[in-house]
């Protein structure tokens, strides 16, 4: 499974780690995250997130 970046302030989505803070569970790929799901730390939508 691929991290992904958010191009706005660098967070890294780990799909091994999840967001459970904010109801993804550990080992959800990306592309499974809610698309209504934002960065934790920036708030931006998915749309701001590349492979890393």
């Amino acid at each position: 499974m691929e991290s992904y970046v958010c191009t706005i302030c660098g967070y890294v989505y780990d799909p091994r780690d999840g967001d459970p803070d904010n109801g993804v569970a550990p080992g959800t790929p990306f592309e499974d995250v809610p698309d209504d799901w934002v960065c934790p730390l920036c708030g931006a939508g998915k749309d701001a997130f590349e492979v890393q």
